[in-house]
C-alpha cells in the first residue's frame, strides 16, 4: 500500500510538472516574438498583454502614474537582447482615453528597475512624439521631440551606443532623432503601455511588430547571408502577416496566377510556397540549379522564365523558360549576363538588363530565343523591365538623370520617359493585374549608390498610381536585394508579397 500511495504521489507530481510545463509554453507562446511580460515600478492596477497570432498583434493594456523624471510605472511585454537591433511596430491607442499624455512605443532599458537607465521612443495620447532616455540609474529624464505628431509607425534602432529613433505617419517616410547612450550590452527591450493616471488602465494594439537582428559588421556581401520572413501584405489597410520565416535567404517571391502558392529563390533553387499548407516544395530545373533571384511568370501562369548562372558561359546570368511545375529548361538569351525581369502579355517575348559592350540596357527577346533587340542606349544603367498588363508600356528604373528613378517607353523602346523624380533610389517598379497601382522599391541616398541595390538597408516598399501621383511608403522594410525584385500582386490586385530580412542564428 505504501508503494502504492509513493507512486500515486509520484504520478501526481509528474502530472502537475507536466501540466505547468505545458502552461509556461503556452504562455510564451502567446507572447509571440517576446519572452515575458511585466508591471514596472508596481502600478496600482495590473496591466496585460496578449498576442493575437491569426493576426499577428498584440494587445498591451497598462496603468501608471508616469514614466518621467527619476521613476516609470506601466507595463511592458519584453525580450531580452544583445548587440545591435531595430524594433518597428505600427501602433494606436484603443479609445479616446482619459490622460492626454499616456504613453505608447518601443522602450530599451538596462533592467526591470523603474529606475533603469533607458532609451524610449514614444507617442502621447495628445500626438507629441519624443525619444526619452534616462542616462545613468535614477537620473532625471531628457527627451528630445520629433517634428511628426502622432506617429503611428514606431522604430528604435540601436548601433553600439546610439540609439535612433525613427517616426512617421503610415505612408510617410521617416523623421529620426538619435542619443548615445551606454545601456549595457544584454538589455530588456519591448513595447509598453503607460496610462499616466495610477486609477486609469489604458490599451493599446501594436500590428506589424518586427524585432530584427541586422547583418553584422563584418557581413561580406554575396558570400554572406542572414535569415528571411516571407510576408505579404494588404495595401489597403497596410496590415502584413509573416508566412514563413528560415535562417536562410530567401528571395523575390512572384504569386502565382491561381492566387494559391509563392514562388521563390533560396540558394539557387526555385521554390513553390503553399498558401494553404504553409510549406515550401522544390521546383525541378533540372541543370539549373545557380538560380538568380530574377524569375517570372507568365501572364497565363503556365511558363516561368528564369535566370540561371551557367558554367558554360563563365557563370553569365542566362535566361531560360521551364513549365511553371518544372521541367527541363530551354535557353532563351545567347549572350550574357542577362537578367530577366519581364514578360509580354501576349507570351511572345520576354525583356531584360543585358550587360553588353561594358553597358547595361534593357533588351528585348521572342519567348523562344533568337535575335535579342536593344530597347534603350542611354550612357547609365537600366534594369528592372516589365510590361504594363495592357501591354501599352515597359517600366523600368535608370540612373540617367543621377538618381535611380522610374520611367516608362512604349515597347519598341520609343517615347522613353521619366516617371519619378524625388530623393531616393527607386528600383522595380512592378505594376498590379488590374493596371491601377505600381509598387517600387525605395533606397535610401544616404545609404545606397543609385548604381546599387544590396542586400540589408533601410528600404521602403513605396506605392505609386499609375495614372500618376506621388508615392506612398506602404511598407518599412529591412531588406534589399530580393525583397521585392519581380512581380508580386496577388491575382486580385490586392496584395503583394515580399521578403524581409533578419539575423536568426
Amino acid at each position: 500500500m505504501k508503494n502504492l500511495n509513493l507512486i500515486l504521489v509520484l504520478l501526481t507530481v509528474a502530472l502537475y510538472l507536466s501540466l505547468t510545463s505545458i502552461s509556461v509554453r503556452s504562455q510564451q507562446a502567446s507572447l509571440g516574438a517576446f519572452a515575458g511580460q511585466s508591471d514596472v515600478g508596481k502600478p496600482s492596477k495590473l496591466g496585460s498583454a496578449t498576442y493575437d497570432s491569426e493576426r499577428q498583434e498584440y494587445t498591451v493594456a497598462g496603468s501608471g502614474t508616469n514614466m518621467w523624471v527619476g521613476r516609470d510605472e506601466f507595463h511592458f511585454v519584453w525580450q531580452r537582447l544583445k548587440g545591435n537591433f531595430i524594433l518597428t511596430t505600427r501602433a494606436e491607442f484603443i479609445g479616446k482615453g482619459v490622460e492626454e499624455h499616456r504613453k505608447i512605443g518601443w522602450t530599451v532599458r538596462s533592467s526591470l528597475d523603474p529606475d533603469a537607465a533607458h532609451a524610449t521612443a514614444v507617442v502621447h495620447g495628445d500626438g507629441l512624439t519624443a525619444l526619452q532616455f534616462r542616462r545613468t540609474r535614477a537620473a532625471n529624464t531628457e527627451e528630445v521631440r520629433s517634428s511628426v505628431q502622432a506617429a503611428d509607425i514606431i522604430q528604435l534602432e540601436r548601433k553600439g551606443d546610439t540609439f535612433i529613433m525613427s517616426v512617421a505617419r503610415f505612408g510617410e517616410p521617416f523623421a529620426s532623432e538619435q542619443v548615445s547612450l551606454a545601456l549595457g550590452d544584454e538589455v530588456y527591450v519591448g513595447l509598453f503601455v503607460c496610462s499616466h493616471n495610477p486609477a486609469v488602465v489604458e490599451k493599446a494594439v501594436f500590428r506589424d511588430v518586427r524585432i530584427t537582428v541586422p547583418a553584422r559588421a563584418d557581413f561580406v556581401p554575396y558570400r554572406d547571408y542572414i535569415g528571411s520572413s516571407l510576408e505579404v501584405m494588404d495595401i489597403v489597410t497596410g496590415n502584413r502577416r509573416i508566412l514563413y520565416q528560415a535562417p536562410d535567404s530567401l528571395q523575390a517571391p512572384n504569386w502565382t496566377k491561381d492566387g494559391r502558392a509563392l514562388i521563390y529563390n533560396s540558394n539557387g533553387r526555385l521554390y513553390r510556397f503553399d498558401l494553404a499548407k504553409k510549406t515550401p516544395v522544390a521546383i525541378e530545373t533540372g541543370f539549373a540549379t545557380n538560380n538568380n533571384n530574377d524569375h517570372v511568370l507568365s501572364f497565363d501562369g503556365r511558363m516561368l522564365a528564369i535566370s540561371n548562372h551557367s558554367r558554360e558561359d563563365e557563370n553569365a546570368s542566362i535566361v531560360y523558360t521551364v513549365p511553371v511545375r518544372g521541367g527541363i529548361p530551354s535557353r532563351v538569351t545567347s549572350k550574357g549576363p542577362s537578367y530577366l525581369h519581364g514578360w509580354s502579355p501576349d507570351g511572345k517575348y520576354l525583356v531584360y538588363t543585358g550587360g553588353r559592350d561594358n553597358e547595361f540596357d534593357i533588351y528585348k527577346i521572342s519567348s523562344r530565343g533568337g535575335k535579342e533587340f536593344r530597347l534603350t542606349s542611354a550612357k547609365a544603367l537600366d534594369d528592372g523591365p516589365e510590361y504594363t498588363p495592357d501591354g501599352k508600356y515597359i517600366y523600368f528604373n535608370s540612373t540617367r538623370s543621377g538618381m535611380m528613378q522610374i520611367w516608362r517607353m512604349k515597347p519598341d523602346g520609343s517615347s522613353q520617359e521619366q516617371v519619378t523624380d524625388d530623393e531616393y533610389n527607386n528600383w522595380f517598379p512592378h505594376i498590379s493585374p488590374d493596371g491601377k497601382w505600381i509598387v517600387l522599391l525605395s533606397f535610401l541616398k544616404s545609404e545606397v549608390a543609385p548604381a546599387d541595390h544590396p542586400f540589408y538597408k533601410h528600404v521602403y516598399i513605396r506605392l505609386l498610381p499609375a495614372a500618376g501621383g506621388k508615392p506612398k511608403v506602404i511598407a518599412y522594410v529591412y531588406g534589399g536585394q530580393g525583397t521585392i525584385n519581380v512581380p508580386s500582386w496577388s491575382p486580385d490586385s490586392k496584395r503583394i508579397a515580399f521578403v524581409s530580412n533578419t539575423d536568426m542564428k
